[in-house]
């Protein structure tokens, strides 16, 4: 398309992934499937959480209904879309939808990283300071912890987009993307975006780098107090109660980590691993939390009324 200076952008289009085209009708089922399941799984655990008076109650749990709220989010913001790319015809997206959806994006994604290391710190003191627990994590401070992960996160959201989108946007309007993501939108801009790129890899490095080395930190801790348990079956049961977020944040963080900070970001490996916090994470959660974690797989036993072993009760 030919650059017009003196007419801005109203729309853009969507490139998608690239694929075969034998199969887009493939690829149109699989994501459409994946998105259904993750809503389906992330409001199972939602509800099970909510109904179940053990677990409501507690702020592990609370953060994790939290975190089924945020995957939903994150999936509805961009799956949708993508499974549209796999359609027939251009499905342009309106300018103030392409900010909405990076501001949404951003706002949740960055809410998520701040829950991961509050569920962090949480691990850490159940386990390192158990008998401290109940006083130190109480439903109230746990309350005020995720407003405050949610008021951090849409600060950090409102600041991405203010700062993309006051640049002029004069075309083309060819997203080489799925979604609106900074590092695709900014290549549209008809100014330099020196400084646009440098305060974006700043903000961003320093709430993934912080978040990151406080769970760093929280899991020495929780690791070295689990060695000196003296019982394998103590052992066991306390890696067991940490499995499941070390699992979800090592999937979250590695692909986080590969899109936004390093010097270049035009790899076309950028699509596919943006694809593990949009799609692959909010899908796998509710699975993996659910297969690794005793207490969730109890709590629906006794939400479905599915027959319950003496251990168990």
């Amino acid at each position: 398309m030919e650059r017009v200076n003196s007419t801005l952008l109203t729309e853009f289009i969507l490139t998608g992934i690239p694929y075969p085209l034998r199969l887009r009708t493939f690829l149109f089922t699989f994501f459409l499937l994946i998105y259904i399941l993750t809503q389906l799984g992330n409001l199972l655990i939602l509800i099970t959480v909510w109904a179940d008076p053990k677990l409501h109650a507690r702020p592990m749990y609370i953060f994790l209904g939290v975190l089924s709220v945020i995957d939903m989010g994150i999936s509805s913001i961009i799956v949708p879309r993508l499974v549209m790319t796999f359609t027939l015809g251009i499905k342009p997206i309106p300018f103030g939808g392409c900010v909405a959806q990076l501001y949404f994006y951003h706002f949740l994604g960055s809410t998520q990283c701040f829950l991961y290391t509050l569920m962090a710190y949480d691990r850490y003191l159940a386990i390192c300071q158990p008998l401290r627990y109940p006083v130190l994590m109480t439903a109230k401070l746990s309350a005020l912890l995720v407003a405050g992960a949610w008021l951090a996160g849409s600060i950090h959201g409102a600041f991405q987009a203010i700062l993309t989108f006051r640049l002029p946007y004069c075309g083309p309007n060819q997203v080489d993307y799925f979604f609106c993501d900074i590092p695709a939108v900014l290549k549209l801009a008809c100014t330099d975006t020196t400084v646009n790129e440098l305060v974006t890899f700043v903000d961003i490095g320093v709430v993934v780098a912080s978040c990151f080395s406080l769970i760093l930190l929280s899991y020495i801790q929780i690791i070295q107090t689990i060695l000196r348990i003296r019982t394998a079956d103590g052992r066991r049961r306390a890696f067991s109660t940490c499995g499941a977020h070390v699992t979800v944040v090592t999937v979250y963080y590695v692909p986080c980590a590969f899109i936004y900070l390093r010097p270049g970001t035009n790899s076309p490996l950028d699509g596919a691993a943006a694809l593990f916090p949009t799609a692959v994470t909010p899908f796998l959660n509710p699975l993996i939390y659910t297969l690794r974690n005793q207490e969730v797989k109890l709590a629906l036993k006794r939400m479905i009324g599915g027959p319950m072993t003496k251990t168990e009760v």
